[in-house]
């Protein structure tokens, strides 16, 4: 693991370039990926997301890919390694899901899957019970698609329902099973913006449950900010950071909002400096269309060491 990255921060941040407000073209999404991989910031950058539709359209894409080395861009020799670790968001319904991950290109290496398991004010247990069992169901020997090595995500509304599905979760896992939660941060309207309070509230409750989560959309910078385009106030991803260290060791709902809230990084770096070299507690980390936008903030707070960038 490179030094520059600190360990509490190694695979934070997952590639969504595809994904809105990005929206970058598959093709250019897999070569900024392949940099991203050769990069000295590797280690903080988590697999390529990708829609499940897209990955015969990705898979098609490697048989011209050419993967950068440290000290090359686009001139790999023949016949070196192509294969590509990604995480596969579920646009398909969750029904053919499985099916549509076991048939992915050989080279694909499928870390993660991740659906919405309801609409907000739906009953997420029935989509969830659906989720699960493909979380629990076996690859056959030498499949990429989901097996044992797979880790599913389950996005769950912050509305109705919530806590039923966090208990079921922590059952499946208790069972074996690995399967976690993904709650949704942001996005096009209002309401897909939690207050402080209610992201406090579930960081609390997966810490009762022992249960990971990640999150997505609406990340974009370390601190709590106001967009000025929409208005909308949107978590800082170092807020977080601060928040679940704070919940790992036994905080309150309150103590856990007034981390959210903070604007000012001081105190927030007060919190996270000292756990620098520790594994990150109960958050696997989020999705950005931009790995640049996160960096950039990180190098700026002295949490990453950018002595050089490419």
């Amino acid at each position: 693991m490179s030094t520059q990255v600190p360990r509490l921060l190694t695979g934070l941040v997952d590639d969504a370039a595809v994904f809105p407000p990005g929206s970058a073209a598959l093709s250019d999404a897999l070569a900024a990926h392949r940099r991203h991989r050769a990069s000295w910031y590797a280690d903080l950058v988590g697999p390529l997301l990708v829609p499940a539709s897209a990955l015969p359209r990705l898979a098609r894409l490697l048989d011209t890919d050419q993967p950068a080395g440290p000290d090359q861009v686009g001139d790999t020799p023949a016949g070196q390694d192509r294969t590509l670790d990604v995480g596969v968001i579920g646009d398909v319904p969750l029904d053919q899901l499985g099916a549509v991950c076991a048939v992915a290109d050989p080279r694909l290496r499928i870390r993660q899957v991740e659906a919405a398991v309801a609409k907000r004010g739906e009953d997420p247990l029935p989509g969830l019970a659906e989720l699960a069992a493909l979380a629990a169901r076996s690859a056959p020997a030498g499949s990429t698609g989901p097996g044992p090595d797979l880790d599913v995500y389950a996005e769950i509304p912050l509305a109705w329902g919530l806590l039923g599905a966090l208990d079921r979760l922590a059952e499946a896992r208790a069972a074996g099973t690995r399967i976690a939660a993904k709650f949704r941060t942001g996005g096009l309207a209002a309401e897909l913006f939690p207050t402080a309070g209610e992201l406090a509230t579930v960081i609390c409750a997966c810490r009762d449950r022992e249960l990971p989560f990640k999150l997505t959309a609406g990340l974009h910078h370390a601190t709590r900010n106001v967009d000025p385009e929409t208005g909308f106030t949107h978590h800082g991803f170092v807020n977080v950071l601060a928040a679940v260290r704070v919940a790992a060791e036994g905080g309150a709902v309150d103590a856990v909002t007034e981390v959210l809230t903070t604007t000012d990084p001081r105190p927030l770096l007060q919190r996270v400096e000292p756990g620098r070299d520790e594994p990150r507690p109960l958050w696997i980390g989020f999705g950005s269309c931009s790995v640049g936008e996160p960096l950039t903030d990180l190098i700026r707070l002295g949490l990453v060491d950018g002595g050089f960038t490419r």
